[in-house]
C-alpha cells in the first residue's frame, strides 16, 4: 500500500492549518538534512516517569504541539520492567527525548532495552528510536508493517524536517531509526515473562495503528487511537474504522489505558474518544441526509459535543474533522 507522504506529514497533528507552506518550501529544496549533523541541546524541562502498574513507567508529555519551547516532545513514552530487560514503547520524536527516556529508565533498573513498539507512523511517536538504538545497538524494533513501508518510502525524512520547523532546530541530530520487525493483529510477543499482544483492526487513526496489551499487567498501550482531553486529527483516519476499533479495545477490558496523549486513565478514556467520535460521525451522516454542507454541519456539531468543549483544541480542530467526516460519508454515499 502506498500512502502519499506529503499528505500524511501536512495533516496529521492538530492545528497544522497554513503549515502547508513550510512543506511546500521544503519540497522545493529547504530541507534540514542538509545540515543536521551537529546535534541540539539536550532538552531544557525535566520531565518524570510516572509508575502506572507494578512494571509499567510513563512519561507524560507536555499538551500542545511540536515548538521551540517544548522541543518537540508532546507524546506519551513509556517502559516496561521485563524480567529480560526494558521494553519501550512509543519512544517520542527526537534523539533529545530518547536520551532523555533512557535517563529515566536508569532511575529505575540497570537492565537493557531489549525491545521498542512504535505505535503508528507518526513520527512525533518513533524518532527517538535513534538514542536507544545507539545504546543498545541489538534492540529489537516493532511496528505494523504500514508503518515500515512508509517510513522507507520517505515518511520518516518528512518527520525529521518537520520536527526540525516545528522547533526552530530543536531536534536537530535526529536520523530516523526505522523498525525492521513486522507484528500485526493477533501476534504475540514473550519477552521476559511479560506478554504483549497486538491489536490492529484497520485503518483507524492511521493504516498503521496498534494497540499494544501488556499481560499480566493489564495495560494497553493505545497509541493516537486514543486521546484523553485532547482532539485528535484524522486526516489519515476512518471514523467508522476507529469506532470498530475503539470497541474492541473496550472488550479487552484494561485496567490502565496509556493514550497517545494526555494522561493515563482507566478504560474509561477509551470510552470517551469512541463517544466524541461516534457523535461526530453520526451528526454528519444525518445532516448530510438533510442536505446540509460541512459548513453548515460544523455548529450542530460543535452543539451536540459540547461536553468536550475542555478538551485541547476543540473549537481548532472541529471544521477540519467535520469536514473529513463528510468526506468519508459521500464516499459511502456514491
Amino acid at each position: 500500500m502506498t500512502i502519499s507522504s506529503s499528505y500524511s506529514v501536512k495533516q496529521c497533528l492538530p492545528g497544522f492549518v497554513g503549515f502547508i507552506l513550510v512543506l511546500s518550501s521544503l519540497a522545493v529544496g529547504l530541507s534540514s538534512a542538509a545540515d543536521n549533523s551537529q546535534e541540539a541541546e539536550p532538552l531544557r524541562d525535566t520531565y518524570s516517569a510516572t509508575q502506572v502498574s507494578d512494571s509499567v513507567y510513563v512519561i507524560h508529555g507536555p499538551s500542545g504541539l511540536p515548538n521551540p519551547g517544548n522541543q518537540g516532545f508532546m507524546n506519551n513514552p513509556a517502559f516496561v520492567i521485563t524480567a529480560e530487560g526494558v521494553v519501550v514503547i512509543d519512544s517520542g520524536s527526537s534523539v533529545q527525548i530518547g536520551r532523555m527516556v533512557l535517563e529515566k529508565i536508569e532511575t529505575v533498573t540497570n537492565l537493557p532495552v531489549v525491545a521498542i513498539f512504535s505505535t503508528h507512523i507518526h513520527g512525533d511517536h518513533w524518532l527517538a528510536n535513534q538514542a536507544i538504538h545507539e545504546a543498545y545497538p541489538a534492540v529489537k524494533m516493532y511496528a505494523h508493517p504500514d508503518l515500515i513501508e512508509l517510513a522507507q518510502g520517505g515518511e520518516a525524512e518528512n518527520w525529521i524536517d518537520l520536527m526540525m520547523q516545528l522547533t526552530n532546530d530543536s531536534t536537530k541530530g535526529t536520523v530516523a531509526v526505522i523498525p525492521d520487525m513486522p507484528v500485526n493483529d493477533g501476534d504475540q510477543i514473550h519477552i521476559g515473562g511479560s506478554i504483549f499482544s497486538i491489536h490492529h483492526k484497520g485503518q483507524a487513526h492511521t493504516t498503521s495503528d496498534i494497540a499494544v496489551l501488556v499481560m499480566p499487567e493489564n495495560v494497553i498501550f493505545t497509541g493516537d487511537l486514543v486521546f484523553n482531553k485532547r482532539l485528535g486529527r484524522m486526516d489519515d483516519g476512518n471514523f467508522a474504522g476507529l469506532s470498530e476499533t475503539l470497541d474492541h479495545l473496550i472488550s479487552l477490558g484494561p485496567s490502565v489505558v496509556v493514550p497517545g496523549h494526555g494522561i493515563t486513565a482507566g478504560v474509561e478514556i477509551i470510552r470517551s474518544a469512541k463517544r466524541l467520535n461516534d457523535m461526530i460521525y453520526q451528526t454528519v451522516q444525518e445532516k448530510f441526509e438533510d442536505g446540509l454542507s460541512d459548513f453548515e454541519m460544523k455548529p450542530i456539531v460543535l452543539e451536540r459535543t459540547s461536553e468536550f468543549s475542555d478538551w485541547d483544541g476543540f473549537e481548532e480542530s472541529m471544521g477540519r474533522i467535520v469536514s473529513l467526516s463528510y468526506l468519508e460519508v459521500e464516499e459511502e454515499n456514491f
